[in-house]
Formats: C-alpha cells, sequence, structure tokens
C-alpha cells in the first residue's frame, strides 16, 4: 500500500502562482508514475500532468508552459509549480500514483482556487 498526503492548495489571483507538494509513504519502492489530476465543479477528472521515476514528464495542453512537475526519489516526493494561474484552474488537485503491480493510489485532494 502507498498513502499519499498533499498539500499546498489555496486561494491566489490570477496571474499568481502556488506549488502543490505529494508525501508518499508506505511502499513506496513500488512507486513509479507520479502525476496530478485536477476535478473542477461539475467536471471530470482529468489529468494534469506526470512524471516517470525516470524523469519524463508530459502535461495537459492547457497547462503547457505554466505549470512545471517535479519529483524528488529520495524523498517519495512529487510537486508541481503552477504559475500563471487563471481561474479555469480553480478546481481540487489529487496526487496520484502508479505502481508497478500496476495499482493506482489516490491522495484526498487539495483545494486551489484562482481569483479573477
Amino acid at each position: 500500500q502507498v498513502q499519499l498526503v498533499e498539500s499546498g492548495g489555496g486561494l491566489v489571483q490570477a496571474g499568481g502562482s502556488l506549488k502543490l507538494t505529494c508525501v508518499a509513504s508506505g511502499r513506496t519502492f513500488l512507486v513509479n508514475a507520479m502525476s496530478w489530476y485536477r476535478q473542477a465543479p461539475k467536471k471530470q477528472r482529468e489529468l494534469v500532468a506526470t512524471i516517470t521515476r525516470s524523469g519524463t514528464t508530459t502535461y495537459a495542453d492547457d497547462v503547457k508552459g505554466r505549470f512545471v512537475i517535479s519529483r524528488d526519489n529520495a524523498k517519495n516526493t512529487v510537486y508541481l509549480q503552477m504559475g500563471g494561474l487563471k481561474p479555469e484552474d480553480t478546481a481540487v488537485y489529487y496526487c496520484n500514483v502508479v505502481d508497478y503491480v500496476p495499482r493506482n493510489y489516490w491522495g484526498q485532494g487539495t483545494q486551489v482556487n484562482v481569483s479573477s
């Protein structure tokens, strides 16, 4: 089992920045890809960014150039640096990890609110 705890959400004005952090614990040696998803009210959860254990990253088109995902394998931590925030980025952001079985694990979510 892997447990995930996110932090760093909050309220920010449009154009501002936030950094989300997700710390994994438990059987972290099995963790492969780490991702951030988000879910806005009345919308489906969507993938924001993914980073593999080796550091390969992928991003949703609407966050490319604004968000940066990174990870520290020694600390079992994944980050999402968000810049140029827009009101449409308002959502609950979830940390997700996939292990080598593969199994999916989710964090509890952290709210990000961007005011116009």
